[in-house]
């Protein structure tokens, strides 16, 4: 039996759409696990070298390596091992006029599908981070940054960072689905930006840590409860959720949080711009987060205008696949303790 969608159940199919299209591509994903590189200048042109890229197991890595200009030698042996679900190598190499202005490229067959984040740390306490994505896996070393270039920098990290992370993006939909109104609207995700901006800051200065493979399981459940709320109500029953969803977006922001710092960790902070660079990453979160939000209204407006018919079941398949997914992501993740 079809019955004509209108106001929020059209809008709750549209966003069964958008879950359908989100969920799949990574339903196997880790997120946000790009290979890493980390030059740290040691002074008389030589520089050591860390090079981490993910790994499935002790065995399988991905297939990656750097490329330094003419005239770099490796002065060190590479030492290799696999750390948790990483593959690093470490090593030293000097070059004749060190590499201010030389191309530094990542090559080989995963090259053209993963990002890298690279890092450069200078003899004067300066950092240069690139994240290099596969149609552009070369950097040139700089020169010292400026303060307005760090900024750009971490802000374009922040929102590659959220854009993303599909857990993050999956719980702000699942807030979606249950908030009614854009007052509300706007208190739960201004009280969710809070709590993660507290946690981010507090656990990226080393007031706060807590280990990064249960916070990941936590951010997965919390997912699932969301999800399980929206089931809740389209049964007629009130959840937390829907009551204050505003305490259930701080309480479980705080938890993002510490996925957000733990992210940043992975980039580091430059040690003479740290404050420029917390604050534009975490702005850089939130403008990622806010066009994502925006992304999701339009569409539901639109569809809301649209007549449409759908089966009267249509309305539960975004909780249920987000449920899924995050049900996966917490198995995966609480097997990586």
């Amino acid at each position: 039996m079809t019955v004509r969608v209108a106001g929020r159940c059209r809008a709750l199919a549209a966003l069964a759409c958008i879950a359908a299209v989100l969920v799949p591509p990574f339903a196997s994903a880790d997120v946000f696990r790009p290979a890493y590189l980390e030059l740290r200048e040691l002074g008389g042109e030589r520089y050591d070298v860390l090079l981490k890229v993910p790994s499935q197991g002790s065995e399988l890595r991905l297939a990656l390596d750097v490329r330094f200009p003419e005239g770099t030698v490796e002065v060190e042996p590479r030492r290799s091992q696999f750390v948790a679900d990483g593959y690093t190598e470490r090593w030293r190499i000097e070059r004749p006029g060190g590499l201010v202005g030389a191309r530094v490229e990542i090559v080989g067959r995963a090259a053209g599908v993963t990002d890298v984040l690279a890092r450069v740390e200078r003899l004067d306490g300066t950092s240069q981070v690139e994240s290099l994505t596969p149609g552009r896996a070369a950097f040139v070393v700089e020169q010292s940054l400026g303060v307005a270039q760090t900024a750009v920098t971490y802000l374009a990290l922040g929102v590659e960072h959220i854009l993303g992370g599909v857990d993050h993006l999956l719980f702000v939909l699942s807030l979606l689905l249950i908030v009614k109104g854009v007052k509300r609207l706007v208190v739960t995700i201004t009280a969710f930006t809070l709590a993660h901006s507290l946690t981010l800051a507090a656990a990226t200065l080393g007031f706060v840590h807590v280990p990064g493979p249960p916070v990941e399981a936590a951010i997965a459940l919390s997912i699932v409860f969301v999800a399980a709320e929206v089931v809740r109500g389209l049964r007629g029953a009130a959840g937390l959720t829907s009551r204050a969803p505003w305490l259930v977006a701080f309480v479980f922001g705080l938890l993002h949080g510490f996925g957000f710092a733990a992210a940043l960790a992975e980039v580091g902070l430059p040690q003479k711009a740290i404050p420029i660079a917390l604050l534009t990453f975490n702005v850089g979160v939130e403008l990622g987060q806010l066009a994502f939000v925006a992304a999701v209204v339009a569409v539901v407006a639109l569809c809301a205008r649209l007549p449409a018919r759908l089966p009267r079941w249509s309305a539960s398949v975004p909780p249920y696949a987000i449920g899924v997914i995050a049900m996966f992501w917490v198995a995966e993740r609480v097997a990586s303790f």
